[in-house]
């Protein structure tokens, strides 16, 4: 189990894969993003995406899903997230895609309040499967501290 005394400012770590499909791309389009470039072929031809893109809603999904799958692995006493910083999308994601991220610690604070947690910030990238940032930002994260 890692608490926030295991925390160490600047480690990196990189994980996940993540398969971007089309039905899924439509699908979470269709329910929460139902603009017509998430939707059809034929409509993202006639913008900047060029063809059919996912929702970078459902990028932050995406990455939601590798992040939990990874706290899974590492066995990490969080407690949930007040928050998200910086949130930028930069590039298209796009069916076919197979998506990975890297996160950086960037701080680790002991709550004053609560002695029992406490919370750090870290930047999370995500890439496509050419290296290529597609979005970033910079999550708070609530964590157990180490029992007495």
């Amino acid at each position: 189990m890692q608490y926030l005394e295991d925390l160490v400012v600047g480690s990196r770590q990189r994980f996940g894969s993540y398969a971007v499909t089309r039905d899924e791309v439509i699908a979470f389009a269709s329910r929460y993003d139902p603009q017509p470039f998430h939707l059809s072929d034929e409509a993202a031809a006639q913008t900047h995406f060029g063809r059919l893109a996912a929702s970078g809603w459902h990028t932050c999904a995406m990455a939601m899903a590798m992040v939990v799958e990874n706290l899974k692995e590492t066995g990490h006493a969080g407690l949930g997230s007040p928050g998200v910083d910086e949130l930028r999308w930069l590039k298209p994601v796009y069916p076919g895609d197979t998506l990975h991220m890297e996160n950086e610690l960037l701080e680790v604070t002991p709550s004053r309040s609560r002695p029992d947690m406490g919370s750090f910030r870290m930047r999370s990238t995500v890439f496509n499967q050419h290296d290529e940032p597609v979005m970033r930002y910079i999550s708070i994260a609530l964590v157990k501290r180490r029992p007495a």
